[in-house]
């Protein structure tokens, strides 16, 4: 998939990605939802990966505004339009000379009505403010106050608009916006990433309005911005998502979105439907909570407030339909996610594996929920690295999966924005990318050509066979127990003996306890066990209903309807077996063909026969 996610404090967040809440460093953007979200408490004893619960953040909307250079008069322009009864807080993060004193503060309180402020640490967030960076500081948001933060000496690259909207996203949820106004470089494109991919609502400015585009232009081309407008047009925007009943702020206790969110079985049945019926993919066996916070987050940029009414727009709207089944994945990833999960993989797991290959071993990767391929690349970078220090010659070989066509068609150009510096060392951007022109990083053709992308389902799709590792992290925090279940028989069966397993650190491997043994318990790393049992696996098959009876072949002599044997049951197994089992041949010793099971067309074909093969014998080629 998907699938795939996947993360990114005072409390211990789910491993997705390491906190710009405990350290001065600017946090790295992954692909899941929540980064910060303690795990529900009531969440069932057989889910491998419990839900997060909700965010505990402010219970109004709180605004994220970046900006660089020509960013101020955006601003100015974007305050001097804005309504000063939104309910929402307004956090102005804009790129400022460390050297001097900012009077940013003064000046922006001539454009709007609204009180602002300049920061303080530990400064509370009210609704109906304006607050302000000071200079040579960073900002974060955590525990509802905004903590200022020294700005770090020794970081290659200063990101304090993705570092504030990554604290952002993660205290906020959906209850956060960020927006990219004027400025170089590509500061704010993965801190939009990070507030998207946790149902929050991201804009950019246009390039007509924009002193400079660069900005807002990484952020574009990163499919991270929901729109892109003038600060006059945005203004007006906020203002009409500010009245949305997803979004108003509410005057009792906080809810939810998925409490928010109409109860309408019926309606999420359909949503589910429409999606399957245009993508192939059944979302219902996900987590709802999660799928709910997607759908709503959709009704507010569609400016509709009944699920009912959606589900009509769904129908008529292929656009909103795709947008939708986007939204729904996890698209979101970053290099060397938790550098102590690679540290431990070059020492303990990736010796062994080299190790293990005689002569001209491959060692075979697998990365499901893969993205937009950030995971993938680092798993081969580490890789090149073992195997040269190691002087070995083994070839690798490294697939990476994941349910969007476009996060795969991103991963298979390897074209990454600048902001990458701030999570590769220099001395892996010098061996392993070229700069292109605009600043963005590519990844070398050595690196390219040793990683497979495509799309795959791994819940119903055959997986990949004859691996040594498989790096699947953040990807069952998504799916419903059942869909958890299912992957760890297919797993097992795509290892390698002593293959190993990597999961997120909030996911554990369950009742699977016989098929896999715990290598690393922090770092969820497991091994493949050796087994007698044949894992029950099981896949969908596409198109079953189009598959029929016949294209069993077996050679049977006729009987009729009479004969005993023949009753209802039997006729029924041999339906299902035929339209939903995986399909398959028997063969003998010799590879001489005894009996077809379901649709082989799509992996064999028959060999050409010139007579009737009564003794059911005929060869098959590929």
């Amino acid at each position: 998939m998907l699938m795939s996610r996947k993360s990114r404090s005072s409390g211990k967040r789910s491993g997705r990605r390491r906190s710009a809440l405990a350290t001065s460093q600017n946090a790295t953007a992954v692909k899941t939802f929540n980064p910060a979200r303690k795990t529900a408490a009531a969440a069932p004893a057989d889910d491998l990966a419990p839900d997060p619960a909700p965010n505990e953040g402010l219970p109004f909307p709180v605004v994220g505004v970046g900006a660089s250079a020509g960013g101020f008069e955006a601003v100015m322009n974007l305050l001097k339009h804005l309504p000063v009864d939104t309910g929402m807080a307004f956090v102005v993060v804009l790129h400022l000379d460390p050297r001097h004193k900012s009077k940013l503060t003064e000046l922006v309180a001539r454009a709007t009505a609204m009180p602002v402020h300049e920061i303080k640490d530990d400064m509370p967030v009210e609704p109906n403010r304006v607050y302000i960076l000071p200079a040579n500081l960073d900002v974060i948001i955590a525990q509802k106050k905004l903590k200022l933060v020294r700005r770090p000496e020794s970081e290659r690259l200063h990101m304090p608009i993705d570092h504030f909207f990554q604290s952002l996203a993660a205290e906020q949820g959906s209850r956060a916006i960020g927006v990219v106004l004027s400025g170089t470089g590509s500061d704010g494109t993965v801190g939009l990433l990070a507030i998207k991919a946790e149902a929050g609502i991201t804009f950019a400015e246009d390039e007509a309005s924009a002193k400079y585009f660069d900005m807002p232009r990484s952020a574009i081309d990163a499919g991270c911005v929901d729109a892109v407008m003038p600060p006059g047009a945005l203004a007006e925007e906020l203002a009409r998502i500010a009245r949305h009943p997803f979004v108003r702020p509410s005057r009792a206790r906080a809810k939810t979105p998925e409490q928010e969110f109409p109860e309408s079985i019926d309606a999420l049945g359909k949503i589910f439907f429409l999606l399957k019926q245009s993508s192939g993919v059944d979302f219902s066996l996900y987590k709802h909570t999660t799928l709910k916070r997607r759908i709503s987050r959709r009704m507010v940029l569609q400016r509709i407030e009944r699920v009912d009414d959606y589900v009509t727009m769904l129908r008529s709207n292929p656009e909103e339909l795709r947008s939708l089944f986007h939204d729904l994945l996890i698209n979101v990833t970053g290099f060397f996610r938790d550098h102590s999960v690679y540290a431990t993989l070059k020492k303990k797991v990736v010796p062994r594996i080299i190790k293990s290959k005689s002569g001209q071993g491959e060692i075979r990767v697998w990365v499901p929920g893969c993205a937009t391929g950030e995971e993938v690349y680092s798993l081969a970078i580490c890789l090149m690295e073992e195997v040269t220090r190691a002087k070995r010659n083994v070839k690798f070989q490294i697939f990476g999966t994941d349910l969007s066509e476009v996060a795969i068609t991103k991963a298979r150009t390897g074209i990454f924005s600048s902001s990458i510096a701030k999570d590769v060392s220099p001395e892996r951007l010098r061996r392993f990318f070229s700069r292109l022109s605009g600043g963005s990083y590519q990844i070398s053709r050595m690196i390219r050509d040793m990683c497979t992308f495509a799309r795959q389902n791994i819940c119903e799709d055959p997986p990949f066979s004859r691996l040594d590792l498989i790096s699947c992290r953040n990807v069952l925090i998504y799916l419903g127990p059942e869909l958890q279940r299912k992957c760890m028989p297919i797993f097992h069966y795509a290892l390698n003996p002593g293959g190993y397993l990597l999961l997120g650190t909030s996911e554990t491997i369950g009742t699977a306890a016989d098929l896999f043994t715990l290598v690393d318990k922090k770092h969820k790393m497991y091994c493949r066990k050796a087994t007698t049992l044949t894992p029950n696996l099981e896949f969908t098959p596409k198109g079953a209903a189009s598959i029929k009876p016949e294209l069993i072949w077996r050679e049977t002599p006729a009987r009729s309807e009479s004969e005993p044997g023949l009753n209802i049951q039997k006729q029924a197994d041999r339906i299902l077996l035929a339209q939903y089992s995986p399909a398959g041949v028997i063969v003998d010793r010799h590879l001489r063909v005894h009996e077809f099971r379901g649709n082989t067309g799509r992996y064999l074909e028959h060999a050409p026969r010139t007579a009737r093969c009564s003794d059911s014998t005929a060869r098959l080629r590929k």
